[in-house]
């Protein structure tokens, strides 16, 4: 059985979650709340020594990162569509992977954390313009292709997806980026999608 450890305000929990709906999944959800600690405590630690959250255990098998795991799902239960095993086009996909732990987290995503749960130590003024600078760069990109690395949707659209569709909790408007904004509704209309608080 698969098991989802998450927080339903996480945006890189829901991204695996979203991953195990799109596969046609059956998993348990154990809520981990981050605003009591809970990541922090010997137990979660135990899953995860870097106290973070998602972690997904299949059977015996423990997985952490959001995009780790995507690689792990897309391998065991998906298909090639979802991460092709040729080495041109999966190396297109790790680099939409690569962004959204890089651009996407320290632009959208930062800049949510900052005005959505108060986090002050972050740089604003930073995030809000490495916002715009990858929207942009998403959206020219956008404006040439359905989707971010191949002619269809794959774990790179997955990964990318949450926070750039969280913009509004960053105080982002996505109104400059027509081509971001027509790339949410093709992932809102696929099969077995689901939302989360903000999308």
């Amino acid at each position: 059985m698969i098991k989802l450890y998450s927080y339903e305000l996480s945006g890189n929990a829901y991204k695996v979650q979203l991953m195990l709906s799109l596969l046609g999944l059956e998993y348990e959800l154990v809520r981990v709340d981050l605003f009591q600690g809970e990541h922090k405590t010997p137990e979660f630690l135990e899953l995860n020594p870097f106290g973070q959250i998602p972690v997904l255990t299949d059977g015996e098998l423990v997985l952490q990162d959001a995009q780790a795991i995507l690689v792990y799902l897309a391998r065991r239960y998906g298909n090639e569509d979802w991460l092709p095993l040729e080495a041109e086009p999966m190396s297109r996909v790790m680099r939409w992977l690569s962004t959204a732990t890089g651009e996407i987290r320290q632009g959208v995503e930062y800049a949510r954390r900052y005005h959505k749960f108060n986090m002050e130590y972050i740089n604003i003024e930073y995030a809000t313009q490495k916002s715009e600078y990858i929207l942009k760069i998403i959206d020219e990109h956008l404006g040439k292709n359905n989707w971010l690395a191949l002619d269809r949707p794959t774990i790179a659209d997955v990964a990318c997806f949450p926070y750039v569709a969280l913009a509004s909790d960053a105080k982002i408007s996505l109104e400059p980026y027509p081509n971001v904004q027509a790339w949410i509704e093709r992932i809102k209309q696929l099969p077995g999608f689901i939302g989360m608080p903000g999308i």
